[in-house]
């Protein structure tokens, strides 16, 4: 069963399977992230749904490079998540399934190319709790306290 986060189904609504990738991706204490401005205003993990016949790894670099213009190397996937919600975009209710992956940022080619789009750096204990969904923040909690230890930080 994958854990859920976020808001409880509504009953009777009918809601559609969205698979997402999603990458964590660090460097030197920092995380990558997407500010997703217009209808949303919302920090998240860069990443997104996955088109008809794409895998997942492709997804996920697809996604993050349109959403950041960065490219990625080595993806591992952490686990997945699911939540419901309405994306206004599509105009559709959708249980998301968000696979989050860890990925080695490689290389800023460009801007980012999906609109409204904004990439951010950020310290990852300072991200965790201006994410806009809770299993976004939970993953790159469970990181930190993995980097923490392996520093020789308190837990």
């Amino acid at each position: 069963m994958i854990r859920r986060y976020g808001e409880v189904p509504k009953n009777g609504q009918r809601y559609r399977v969205r698979h997402g990738a999603y990458g964590v991706l660090l460097r030197e204490g920092q995380v990558l992230l997407t500010w997703q401005g217009g209808i949303h205003n919302e920090l998240q993990l860069p990443g997104g749904g996955v088109d008809p016949g794409e895998s997942m790894v492709r997804a996920l670099h697809r996604e993050v490079f349109e959403e950041t213009g960065w490219t990625i190397a080595r993806p591992r996937r952490l686990g997945a998540f699911r939540r419901f919600a309405y994306m206004p975009e599509y105009d559709k209710w959708a249980e998301k399934i968000c696979h989050i992956y860890q990925a080695f940022p490689v290389r800023r080619l460009s801007d980012p190319t999906e609109p409204e789009h904004t990439a951010i750096w950020m310290d990852l204990a300072a991200a965790v709790p201006l994410l806009f969904n809770r299993g976004d923040a939970a993953f790159l909690e469970r990181l930190n306290g993995t980097a923490q230890r392996s520093v020789g930080g308190a837990g």
